[in-house]
């Protein structure tokens, strides 16, 4: 594979920034590892973004993980941005990283290198905060990702106390993230995003049924609805921004598969259980969930990044 340490001005931060974006490389006669295209070189590549945790950067899972060796056998890019300290969120007292991260990020990454647009083709992944992230992209995004997956993440920073309890100097950071209460809210909220999904499913599900039942009398067939999209909106932020979520009926039934892991051990562990709990409540995002003896730690995020890469539904040639 190819491996860039790239640097660029961002219009939305204001600032220079970085990405460690590693690319696909077809090799038959490097000793210990082979590369490979996805496909045939007319295609561009399907792509991983890879969110970094609260301690790190763009560099990290290069340096921790075999990343590079993971994923040169599936053909797949991996673009690694780096946010900071910044809970992927437009700050409530900062900058925007959120319009950064879901907004610019995949445009800049898409004109710098040949990545696929297509929403079988992209998927999103995390580590601790990055998990945060990564869910919080799929599930106000739910258009642009085939799967995402949280590796121990920090899912319900609602209740932030785990975090600060192991370290009692992250509050006043995570007033200037999420404002005073130094929690999130809104969209911001895991949970909440997954309890407006759950209406929005409610409400498509109706929607489809009167149509189909007009349909049916009108002489067409019930299935003559699934091909409708719907630009519902399924509640309001804090802020009173919109927020459109799909649930599993809506837009053709279209939404990211869920993967999420976290060792026993882990200090985010209840965080993960109450996430897990809201979407299987929800019923409406697919969710493969893995628990087991398991720490904070990369030895464990090395092992389970496989387990990732070997879920993701990759096209294959």
């Amino acid at each position: 594979m190819a491996m860039m340490q790239c640097q660029f001005f961002s219009e939305v931060l204001s600032l220079n920034t970085t990405m460690t974006v590693i690319l696909p490389q077809q090799t038959s006669n490097q000793i210990g590892m082979e590369g490979k295209q996805s496909a045939g070189r007319e295609r561009k590549h399907p792509v991983l973004y890879l969110l970094h945790g609260y301690s790190d950067d763009d560099s990290i899972w290069l340096r921790r993980t075999s990343i590079e060796r993971y994923a040169a056998a599936l053909g797949i890019a991996v673009v690694m941005p780096q946010v900071h300290q910044s809970f992927y969120t437009d700050m409530a007292y900062g900058n925007r990283y959120w319009t950064f991260l879901s907004e610019e990020l995949p445009a800049l990454a898409r004109s710098f290198f040949p990545l696929s647009e297509a929403r079988e083709d992209n998927f999103v992944a995390g580590l601790s905060m990055g998990g945060y992230g990564a869910f919080k992209w799929a599930l106000r995004h739910p258009n642009r990702f085939a799967a995402a997956a949280s590796l121990s993440g920090a899912l319900d920073m609602a209740h932030p106390e785990p975090l600060i309890g192991l370290n009692p100097s992250r509050e006043p950071l995570l007033r200037l993230i999420f404002g005073e209460k130094a929690a999130a809210s809104g969209e911001d909220d895991l949970l909440w995003l997954l309890e407006q999904s759950k209406s929005a499913d409610a409400d498509s599900r109706a929607a489809a049924s009167g149509s189909a039942a007009g349909s049916s009398r009108a002489g067409g067939s019930a299935t003559d609805s699934r091909a409708m999209t719907s630009g519902s909106v399924a509640g309001e932020s804090a802020t009173g921004e919109s927020v459109a979520v799909a649930g599993s009926s809506m837009a053709g039934g279209k939404l990211p598969m869920l993967y999420q892991c976290c060792g026993t051990e882990d200090f985010l562990y209840g965080h993960n259980v109450a996430f897990r709990d809201a979407c299987l409540a929800a019923g409406t995002f697919e969710l493969t969930y893995e628990e087991g003896p398991g720490n904070h730690e990369w030895g464990y995020w090395d092992r389970k990044i496989q387990d990732v890469l070997a879920w993701l539904p990759i096209r294959r040639g």
